[in-house]
Protein backbone atom coordinates (compact mmCIF):
# COMPACT_ATOMS: atom_id res chain seq x y z
CA UNK A 1 0.00 0.00 0.00
CA UNK A 2 2.70 2.63 0.76
CA UNK A 3 4.19 2.05 -2.73
CA UNK A 4 0.83 2.71 -4.36
CA UNK A 5 0.36 5.89 -2.35
CA UNK A 6 3.85 7.09 -3.23
CA UNK A 7 3.19 6.37 -6.93
CA UNK A 8 -0.11 8.27 -6.77
CA UNK A 9 1.62 11.23 -5.11
CA UNK A 10 4.33 11.25 -7.78
CA UNK A 11 1.77 11.09 -10.61
CA UNK A 12 -0.40 13.84 -9.09
CA UNK A 13 2.63 16.03 -8.40
CA UNK A 14 3.85 15.60 -11.96
CA UNK A 15 0.44 16.54 -13.36
CA UNK A 16 0.24 19.61 -11.13
CA UNK A 17 3.80 20.74 -11.99
CA UNK A 18 3.21 20.28 -15.74
CA UNK A 19 -0.03 22.25 -15.52
CA UNK A 20 1.64 25.08 -13.61
CA UNK A 21 4.48 25.10 -16.15
CA UNK A 22 2.02 25.43 -19.03
CA UNK A 23 0.18 28.29 -17.32
CA UNK A 24 3.45 30.13 -16.63
CA UNK A 25 4.61 29.57 -20.23
CA UNK A 26 1.34 30.93 -21.66
CA UNK A 27 1.56 33.93 -19.37
CA UNK A 28 5.14 34.71 -20.43
CA UNK A 29 4.39 34.23 -24.14
CA UNK A 30 1.28 36.42 -23.88
CA UNK A 31 3.22 39.11 -22.06
CA UNK A 32 5.97 39.05 -24.70
CA UNK A 33 3.38 39.40 -27.47
CA UNK A 34 1.69 42.30 -25.70
CA UNK A 35 5.02 44.07 -25.14
CA UNK A 36 6.17 43.62 -28.73
CA UNK A 37 2.81 44.70 -30.18
CA UNK A 38 2.77 48.07 -28.44
CA UNK A 39 5.08 50.61 -30.08
CA UNK A 40 6.32 53.55 -28.07
CA UNK A 41 4.68 56.86 -28.96
CA UNK A 42 7.98 58.39 -30.08
CA UNK A 43 8.61 55.49 -32.45
CA UNK A 44 5.15 55.88 -33.97
CA UNK A 45 5.77 59.60 -34.55
CA UNK A 46 9.11 58.84 -36.13
CA UNK A 47 7.58 56.24 -38.44
CA UNK A 48 4.87 58.73 -39.44
CA UNK A 49 7.53 61.29 -40.36
CA UNK A 50 9.45 58.70 -42.38
CA UNK A 51 6.28 57.67 -44.19
CA UNK A 52 5.48 61.30 -45.04
CA UNK A 53 9.03 61.84 -46.35
CA UNK A 54 8.84 58.73 -48.54
CA UNK A 55 5.48 59.80 -49.97
CA UNK A 56 6.80 63.30 -50.71
CA UNK A 57 9.87 61.85 -52.41
CA UNK A 58 7.70 59.55 -54.54
CA UNK A 59 5.58 62.49 -55.69
CA UNK A 60 8.68 64.52 -56.58
CA UNK A 61 10.21 61.62 -58.52
CA UNK A 62 6.95 61.25 -60.42
CA UNK A 63 7.00 64.95 -61.30
CA UNK A 64 10.61 64.73 -62.48
CA UNK A 65 9.80 61.72 -64.67
CA UNK A 66 6.82 63.52 -66.19
CA UNK A 67 8.96 66.61 -66.90
CA UNK A 68 11.58 64.39 -68.52
CA UNK A 69 8.97 62.76 -70.77
CA UNK A 70 7.61 66.19 -71.71
CA UNK A 71 11.06 67.55 -72.57
CA UNK A 72 11.85 64.45 -74.64
CA UNK A 73 8.62 64.93 -76.56
CA UNK A 74 9.36 68.62 -77.18
CA UNK A 75 12.90 67.92 -78.35
CA UNK A 76 11.71 65.13 -80.63
CA UNK A 77 9.07 67.39 -82.19
CA UNK A 78 11.61 70.18 -82.60
CA UNK A 79 14.13 67.99 -84.45
CA UNK A 80 11.50 66.07 -86.39
CA UNK A 81 12.71 62.71 -85.08
CA UNK A 82 10.47 60.13 -83.55
CA UNK A 83 10.56 60.20 -79.77
CA UNK A 84 12.90 57.69 -78.19
CA UNK A 85 14.48 56.74 -81.52
CA UNK A 86 17.78 54.96 -81.51
CA UNK A 87 19.56 57.27 -83.95
CA UNK A 88 22.19 56.12 -86.41
CA UNK A 89 23.53 52.60 -86.25
CA UNK A 90 26.75 52.25 -84.26
CA UNK A 91 29.94 52.20 -86.30
CA UNK A 92 32.54 49.52 -85.70
CA UNK A 93 36.03 50.97 -85.88
CA UNK A 94 39.19 48.87 -86.14
CA UNK A 95 41.72 49.20 -83.34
Amino acid sequence: MPEEVALAIVVCSTIVLVSIGRVVRQYLVGRAVRESAALPVELERRLDRIEAAVETTAVEVERIAEANRFMSKLLAERTGAAPWSRGPAPMITPH
